[in-house]
């Protein structure tokens, strides 16, 4: 299966804002059953300091500055991406969730120890006996921890209603728990709270959903949403990816982008501006399906920070080359908007995780 994801944030400031620092996580992994084949980032204005590394989690992060005034920022990440089938592992082969729990904290193996850093609890996944009490429930002594995670996962997801109004990103999950409402990332948060409180490890999931429009109704541009969900340890079958939201193993439907202890670790993206305004914050987000790959695929090439809107450009030319023709929806084009105010400002607002 291969998807085109576009993924656009549009900052509007109420007045010029004269400097902006930003840390994206935007670019998809490459993970056994998934290959990025093509990523191309667009900024406008165009930044003048620009770069990416690997973070801690093996993440592909890319920060940038805009050192001149702006009323916009404009950021819009564009993907090519092909997935492999994941086979669901049998819940019932898993080993018994004691062993697993009692085996972290003792081997010493790479991939355990891989494992064990993520059974802490984090900034939004605090432990509590309210939630060691509803995890135990679905753990009793001796079920395989495959089964446990499963049954976690579906009373999540019928306890707790889906409501996009009834949380913020700085909503606390004792609220969350308190309310039995949210959003994935939310849910991801509590299903995380409750295996590290058990002593398992579990890590957060940053990344995209296939979706589907109502039957009898075109699909939209833009109208597609990012999304979280969570992997799971279990020995022998390594990690597990299970989403609450839909009660479901997550398979060649969902595009991984990052991976963290919870959202704070892989936010899209997070930054600060300076200047004496108010931000208005839109994100469209689109994932469609191309039916096949040209044959003539080119490689994206790494070209100087300082010609990136040449860059892009170039990138998003060879992109709609690429797939034009594949897919019913036409490809996103690069933003390269400039704007300039002399107005210079003088205090700095840290920007939301958004």
């Amino acid at each position: 299966m291969q998807y085109q994801v576009t993924h656009t944030t549009s900052y509007q400031y109420s007045k010029p804002v004269s400097l902006c620092q930003n840390l994206a996580h935007l670019t998809p992994r490459d993970v056994p059953e998934q290959h990025c084949l093509r990523t191309a980032l667009s900024i406008a204005p165009q930044p003048a300091v620009l770069s990416e590394r690997i973070d801690y989690f093996g993440n592909s992060s890319t920060f940038f500055t805009v050192q001149e005034p702006h009323r916009e920022l404009v950021v819009t990440a564009s993907h090519l991406i092909q997935l492999s089938p994941r086979p669901a592992p049998d819940p019932s082969a898993s080993v018994p969730w004691e062993e697993v729990r009692d085996l972290l904290p003792a081997d010493r193996g790479p991939a355990t120890l891989e494992a064990y850093q993520f059974v802490f609890a984090s900034r939004y996944t605090p432990a509590g006996p309210d939630l060691a009490a509803y995890a135990l429930a679905s753990f009793p002594t001796g079920r395989p921890l495959l089964e446990g995670v499963l049954d976690l996962t579906g009373r999540i997801h019928r306890d707790f209603v889906y409501d996009p109004r009834a949380t913020t990103v700085a909503t606390p999950l004792k609220e969350v728990f308190a309310k039995r409402r949210g959003v994935c990332q939310d849910f991801a948060h509590l299903q995380l709270a409750c295996l590290r409180v058990l002593g398992l490890a579990a890590r957060y999931v940053s990344g995209y959903l296939s979706t589907s429009p109502p039957p009898g109704q075109p699909r939209l541009l833009g109208a597609d949403a990012t999304h979280a969900w969570l992997s799971a340890w279990c020995p022998r079958l390594g990690w597990v990816d299970v989403d609450p939201t839909h009660r479901r193993f997550a398979d060649d439907d969902y595009v991984v982008t990052a991976i963290g202890r919870d959202y704070s670790d892989v936010p899209p993206n997070r930054g600060a501006w300076k200047g004496f305004a108010e931000e208005t914050i839109a994100v469209s987000v689109t994932v469609e399906t191309v039916q096949r790959l040209p044959g003539d695929w080119i490689e994206t090439e790494r070209l100087p920070n300082r010609n990136l809107a040449a860059a892009v450009q170039v990138q998003h030319q060879r992109l709609y080359r690429s797939i034009n023709g594949l897919s019913h929806q036409r490809p996103v084009k690069a933003i390269l908007r400039h704007q300039k105010s002399q107005q210079q400002q003088a205090c700095y607002t840290r920007r939301g995780l958004v």
